[in-house]
């Protein structure tokens, strides 16, 4: 019997849309690939999935389709680039909260036959506090936080961590302050998180990952559908998030018992019948 790969699961979350959240999910998928490691992206941003525009591709079925038996889960896996392959979610992570006993089953069987190809998963969750963000925050290996120097965005961001942290005892956070012009306004949004978790958050604990500067590029990449890795492989973010893939990877993770994906989803699975 061939023994399956160890696996990852990071889920990457914000507590405010427009912080560059997707953005920050497929630098760490080509980073990661760049060293060899396999990925694999579910976009679970309801309503507002979009790595497959970012990649230029248009998915034939999502997991929905799975879900409803018409479809094989490695049927639905789409390959973005090489070593990165996508789980197109979308509106049929909305399907996961209705599921019958019999159809979870067969879903963790799925994911169970694809279990041992990867090196990573990431989860690109929606953002703010929805039960969807949170089960997959709460299954996961591990919690990133995406958040830039603007005080609605911070604000939001120590609103999901309370929200974990008081309400679902979750304690462990990872941080990456988006868009800034030095790393010096990074650590000002890290330490004020931090001195806020400490008082008000008990036993919450964020670890800070690192910065990525602002770059007008992005935008651009964003408008021609090319990820901006792909096209900038010298550039400051692009440095930038080879650090924190670095830092990442050198980091332990919460969940030190998990290491399979059915076991990710179990957990999924097992927060929304007990509706979190």
């Amino acid at each position: 019997m061939t023994r399956k790969k160890p696996l990852r699961v990071v889920a990457v979350s914000s507590g405010k849309g427009g912080v560059g959240k997707t953005n920050v999910v497929v630098g760490l998928a080509l980073s990661f690939a760049r060293t060899g490691k396999k990925v694999l992206i579910i976009d679970a941003d309801l309503g507002l999935a979009n790595i497959d525009i970012l990649f230029n591709v248009r998915p034939e079925f999502n997991i929905s389709d799975v879900i409803n038996g018409e479809v094989s889960i490695k049927d639905i896996l789409v390959s973005l680039h090489e070593n990165v392959f996508l789980i197109p979610a979308g509106s049929g992570i909305s399907d996961l909260t209705r599921l019958s006993d019999a159809q979870k089953l067969s879903l963790l069987n799925e994911f169970d036959s694809i279990d041992g190809d990867f090196d990573y998963v990431l989860v690109d969750t929606g953002a703010g506090i929805s039960d969807n963000v949170l089960y997959f925050n709460l299954g996961a290996d591990d919690c990133i936080i995406v958040t830039t120097t603007e005080p609605t965005a911070i604000t939001d961001a120590y609103a999901l961590m309370k929200v974990m942290s008081l309400e679902h005892g979750y304690r462990y956070f990872k941080l990456v302050v988006n868009m800034v012009k030095s790393e010096k306004d990074a650590k000002r949004v890290y330490f004020s998180l931090s001195q806020a978790a400490s008082k008000f958050l008990g036993s919450a604990v964020i670890e800070y990952l690192g910065y990525l500067p602002h770059d007008s590029k992005i935008s651009e990449s964003v408008i021609k559908r090319v990820p901006y890795i792909s096209s900038n492989p010298d550039s400051e973010f692009t440095k930038s998030m080879t650090k924190i893939t670095g830092v990442l990877s050198r980091s332990v993770p919460k969940n030190t018992d998990s290491g399979n994906l059915k076991l990710f989803m179990s957990r999924v699975a097992v927060k929304n019948k007990n509706n979190i």
